[in-house]
């Protein structure tokens, strides 16, 4: 067997591709379950001296600020409640001092909550006695830091084998999983050389071999590209992509890069002055910023390559086929379409009628199933707009879109939709709610 099936086969992820297909971004929606791997609930964090009292103060109204400059109290974060699910990725942004670093040091015990509750797997944090503290967080976490934080005088295969060490895995298993750590992140060959004769991209490459080594189920990444040049972390997101579409593991990756977000994220959590402002998909973020601090974030960003079919998609496009003509009629013209896209009882695609082939069957009170009917295309809904674009500069017709995975119709996009949708700034959403991103009640079969 080819030493990529080797390192591959122990974390039962061998697709029949080798380590360098790397794909440039995800579908929009990758995650595995939604059980939530990490509760954070009404957490906050002060530091400084008798921090309850700190926390007290605030709730009775002092100021934030004055308490700073008085006491020495710094309020890190103030009431957050969120849920990491296990298997996505989960970037955390905002800007300096929102609470970013010190959200993920909660994650993982090495700071406790002044007040809240973390829990791991329904495992609350601060419940657990020391040793069980350090168990868990040497077995079910990674960490990849931002500078690297190797040890110079080790090689890269000993600061990969570091933290199997501390758990006293055997050195010959160390040896064997250090090995399939760095063919995983294409450092084979690298094993005898030491930190200072590796580019940044590659010590960054050792930060994450030493993380995956350990077999974690959660990896928490601060920051962990942002001290590298631009192609190289651009080169190392898309390496990131492709592990975690084989691995599947929870990350919690913390940036202040709303691209690097919106290109990683499965969610997105944005902090600002330790509060929750909120917490969404990319495309939920960019169609529908929460307040003017989110939009202020995402005002730059592009939404052909942001939003996707389902943000744009319009239900009332979609007609079952024992719908009534007439009925149907009326929710094109309330909607400004043309066409309806006719479905089977599971929601399958037949084709697309037009509003003049529906007013003749409605004339005839004839039913839509005797309707001549058009080809449809169709797209998944995570299908970034870009994508959308080309299909509809090729052909005007409106173009279906399916959840996922090939299952049922939940809308269609105009040309009308999809211009809207790339003139969005955030001030309402694209679509009618109703469109595959969302929950709708599959289409209309009666009047």
């Amino acid at each position: 067997m080819h030493r990529h099936r080797v390192a591959a086969a122990r974390w039962g992820l061998y697709s029949g591709r080798p380590p360098s297909f790397v794909p440039d971004r995800l579908p929009e929606c990758r995650i595995v379950h939604e059980t939530p791997e990490i509760q954070v609930s009404s957490v906050s964090k002060v530091f400084g001296p008798r921090p309850e009292r700190a926390l007290e103060r605030l709730r009775a109204g002092a100021d934030r600020d004055a308490l700073r400059r008085e006491h020495g109290w710094v309020l890190a974060l103030d009431d957050l409640s969120l849920e990491i699910r296990r298997g996505e990725v989960f970037v955390v942004m905002g800007l300096s001092g929102s609470g970013k670093s010190t959200l993920l040091r909660l994650l993982n015990g090495l700071h406790r909550p002044t007040a809240g509750r973390v829990l791991i797997a329904g495992r609350d944090l601060a419940s657990l006695p020391r040793r069980e503290l350090l168990a868990l967080r040497r077995s079910r976490f990674g960490m990849v830091f931002q500078h690297f934080a190797l040890l110079p005088h080790r090689t890269v295969r000993g600061n990969v084998e570091f933290g199997l060490e501390i758990q006293g895995t055997p050195r010959a298993e160390r040896r064997a999983r250090a090995a399939e750590a760095l063919e995983l992140v294409g450092l084979r060959g690298w094993e005898t050389r030491r930190p200072d004769e590796l580019s940044g991209g590659m010590r960054q490459r050792v930060g994450l071999a030493r993380a995956l080594a350990v077999s974690p189920d959660i990896l928490l990444m601060d920051e962990a590209f942002s001290a590298l040049d631009p192609l190289i972390r651009a080169d190392l997101q898309r390496e990131l992509l492709a592990l975690q579409a084989r691995l599947r593991k929870t990350i919690v990756f913390v940036t202040h890069d709303l691209d690097e977000a919106l290109r990683l994220g499965d969610r997105i959590a944005i902090l600002r002055d330790g509060r929750l402002v909120q917490v969404g998909t990319p495309a939920q973020i960019v169609a529908s910023p929460a307040d003017d601090y989110v939009a202020r974030f995402v005002s730059g960003v592009d939404p052909a390559r942001a939003l996707t079919a389902g943000v744009v998609a319009v239900s009332h496009g979609v007609a079952g086929a024992a719908a009534r003509p007439a009925s149907v009629l009326d929710r094109l013209r309330e909607a400004g379409l043309t066409c309806a896209c006719v479905v089977d009882p599971g929601g399958a695609p037949h084709g697309l009628v037009t509003a003049d082939e529906l007013a003749r069957l409605a004339g005839a009170d004839a039913p839509i199933g005797d309707a001549v009917l058009q080809p449809v295309r169709t797209v998944p809904a995570d299908t970034p707009l870009a994508e959308v674009i080309v299909l509809a500069a090729a052909d005007a017709a409106p173009i279906a879109v399916r959840e996922s995975g090939g299952g049922p119709v939940r809308g269609i996009i105009s040309r009308q939709a999809l211009l809207a949708g790339l003139a969005h700034r955030g001030a309402t959403l694209v679509g009618d709610g109703k469109g595959a991103d969302a929950t709708a009640d599959g289409p209309e079969t009666t009047a």
